[in-house]
């Protein structure tokens, strides 16, 4: 299987200056592709993260905020990516935009969000989400989908629709603040275009053009 790339190049004069205003740029040209049914889920990444033995792990996540900060994602703190992060913060974050043969690589340092920023974003869920994060024991082992069922039934009867859900106190959020963001493009030949931001002890950012 073999796919030809025939996409337009990215030059280092098209960048923008920081890597989170270059992100949004690809992100809104993912969305619209998204819209035309070309890309599904934009907003949708994998995240590899590795413990204190050094084992990496990765899964999808999705991207639920970015900003100048970096990029935020929400889940259980019981989770295996989370024991993760708290023996090892360092993580990598990958966006496979495949039908538009483009994708980010990003790499940086996670920490937890706010409680208040957690408790805002939690708010703002669907009813069924809430309830779904405090019937899911993530990353444990359950002995059927019977058991997971039953206990979001429990839920959904003592906190009917429309009844605020409390915030699980082992819910919460990541922010992974970048110290890397390579963005790839997809070229003829597998002459790929790879341009990745290194972030400098300064705060600036250094772009190096790598070789695909």
């Amino acid at each position: 299987m073999r796919e030809h790339y025939r996409h337009e190049g990215l030059d280092e004069t098209e960048l923008a200056a920081h890597p989170m205003d270059q992100f949004t740029r690809w992100f809104e040209q993912a969305a619209l592709a998204a819209a035309k049914g070309l890309v599904y889920e934009p907003n949708a990444m994998v995240v590899s993260t590795a413990g204190a033995e050094g084992r990496p792990t990765s899964r999808t996540v999705l991207l639920k905020q970015y900003d100048e900060q970096g990029f935020v994602f929400y889940t259980n703190y019981d989770s295996r990516k989370a024991g993760d992060l708290a023996e090892n913060p360092y993580v990598s974050l990958l966006f496979p935009w495949h039908a538009i043969a483009r994708q980010i690589v990003v790499t940086g340092i996670a920490r937890r969000t706010g409680r208040d920023e957690t408790a805002a974003y939690f708010r703002s869920r669907p009813h069924g989400s809430q309830l779904g994060a405090w019937a899911s024991a993530q990353s444990s082992v359950i002995y059927s989908r019977a058991e997971l069922d039953a206990s979001y039934e429990e839920l959904k009867a003592r906190y009917p629709e429309g009844e605020q859900v409390p915030v699980p106190p082992n819910w919460g959020g990541f922010r992974i603040a970048p110290q890397s963001v390579e963005f790839w493009q997809g070229r003829e030949n597998r002459l790929h275009d790879r341009l990745r931001y290194m972030a400098e002890p300064d705060g600036s950012w250094r772009v190096e053009r790598l070789s695909p």
